[in-house]
């Protein structure tokens, strides 16, 4: 079993398990799973919008996360780096809410395995097509 996947629930695992996806989009749509439920976590209890949560306050919440702490020894830079990793999840969290018309805080995690299933056929096809136009 993948990393992130003791940071989601079952039924999102099972969501992205399911889905036509590489290892490594499988990775990212599970990080952008777990990014989505964070940020909507912070969110709520801001009472502020997705868009407008900071770095410093999703660090705060890596830092007292329980799944992250029964899971991984946390230290300064692994914080951060998660930090980042979460916040790079806005990107395309931000287009899949673009794409569906809503905001971010909307989004289901069917719509974000759908946008990363359709993503990554385009970006195969592209990679395709690129391969053949090298012959």
């Amino acid at each position: 079993m993948e990393p992130l996947a003791d940071f989601l629930k079952p039924e999102e695992c099972a969501e992205v398990d399911m889905a036509l996806l590489s290892s490594k989009e499988k990775f990212s749509a599970r990080l952008a799973i777990y990014a989505l439920r964070v940020l909507k976590q912070i969110s709520e209890e801001r009472g502020l919008p997705v868009a407008e949560v900071t770095n410093g306050q999703v660090m705060d919440w890596i830092k007292n996360d329980e799944s992250i702490k029964g899971s991984l020894e946390l230290d300064a830079s692994f914080e951060n780096f998660f930090t980042n990793l979460v916040i790079a999840s806005l990107r395309p969290l931000r287009q899949i809410a673009t794409e569906s018309g809503g905001a971010i805080e909307q989004l289901t995690v069917k719509q974000v395995v759908a946008w990363f299933e359709k993503d990554g056929k385009i970006r195969r096809e592209q990679g395709t097509e690129a391969a053949f136009l090298d012959l």
